[in-house]
C-alpha cells in the first residue's frame, strides 16, 4: 500500500470501472502472483499493456520498484507479448470445461497413488504409460516457476516453446521432460482415473477427477508485457539458472 500511495501523489489514476475503455498501460505492484491475477482478469482487454514493478517476493515479470520518472520509463519500455495455454479438459462424469493459462497447466495426482498417464503429442502417442505425481505444459512465462522446479528448462519469453515437464517420475526413469513448438497439440489421457484421480491446475484454478486434458496455444489472445530497457531478460533468465 506504500507503494501505491506513494504512486498517488505523483499520478492521477483512471477508475478500475474504465480501465478496459480509458487505460493504455496498467501499472502492477506486486510480485509474480499478483501480476498473474492482474492479467487474467483484463485477459480480454485490448490494446491494454502491463507494467509491473515488483513490491513482493518473486519478481521474474517485474521491473524494480522506482517511483521518479515512470512515465518516461514507459514510453522507453520494450514490449513482449505472451499468449495462454488453453485447457480442454473432461472430468470422469463427462462434464467438459475450458480454461486459459498464462503460466502452465499442470496435472496432479490426489491421492497416494502415483498417476498413470497416457501422453500424446501431434496425434501420435509418444509415451503409452507414464507413472509419476504428474506433469505439466509450461508457457515461456511461466518456465522460471512450477516448471523449473521440477526440473525443467527455463525459456526465453519470446521463444516459441512449450516446455512439457514431468512430475516426480517413476516411468520412463530417462525421460526428463520435452521442449515443443508453440503450436503443438498435447493430449494427455489418465489412465485408471477413479482408482488412481487426477487433478488439472491453469495457473491458479483447479478442476478434480479429470478423465483427458488436451492443451494447445490460444494465439488468437495476446498479453503485452512492458519492460525497461535496460532490464536484460536474457542475462535474468541465464543468471536464474545458475543461482544455488
Amino acid at each position: 500500500m506504500q507503494a501505491y500511495h506513494e504512486l498517488a501523489k505523483q499520478h492521477d489514476f483512471v477508475d478500475k470501472r474504465y480501465i478496459r475503455g480509458q487505460a493504455d498501460v496498467l501499472v502492477v505492484l506486486g510480485g509474480d502472483g499478483f501480476m498473474l491475477q492482474v492479467m487474467h482478469k483484463y485477459i480480454g482487454a485490448r490494446n491494454l499493456q502491463f507494467y509491473g514493478m515488483n513490491c513482493g517476493t518473486v519478481g521474474f515479470l517485474m521491473n524494480s520498484y522506482d517511483p521518479a520518472a515512470l512515465v518516461e520509463r514507459l514510453e522507453r519500455a520494450r514490449s513482449v507479448r505472451l499468449h495462454p495455454l488453453r485447457m480442454f479438459v473432461e472430468t470422469v462424469k463427462g462434464k467438459q470445461m475450458e480454461l486459459l493459462a498464462l503460466n502452465e497447466v499442470a496435472l496432479l495426482r490426489s491421492s497416494r497413488q502415483a498417476a498413470r498417464i497416457r501422453v500424446t503429442v501431434n496425434h501420435v502417442v509418444r509415451i503409452r504409460e507414464m507413472v509419476a505425481d504428474g506433469i505439466l505444459a509450461a508457457t515461456p512465462a511461466g518456465s522460471s516457476a512450477y516448471n523449473f522446479s521440477a526440473g525443467g528448462p527455463i525459456i526465453p519469453l519470446g521463444a516459441n516453446i512449450v516446455a512439457l515437464t514431468p512430475i516426480s517420475p517413476f516411468r520412463p526413469r530417462r525421460w526428463k521432460g520435452a521442449l515443443l513448438p508453440h503450436d503443438a497439440s498435447i493430449f494427455l489421457e489418465i489412465l485408471d482415473p477413479e482408482k488412481r484421480p487426477v487433478n488439472a491446475v491453469a495457473d491458479f484454478t483447479e478442476i478434480t477427477d479429470v478423465a483427458s486434458v488436451l492443451i494447445n496455444e490460444q494465439r488468437d489472445i495476446g498479453l503485452t508485457v512492458l519492460f525497461d530497457s535496460d532490464h536484460d531478460l536474457e542475462e535474468r533468465m541465464i543468471k536464474e539458472q545458475f543461482m544455488s
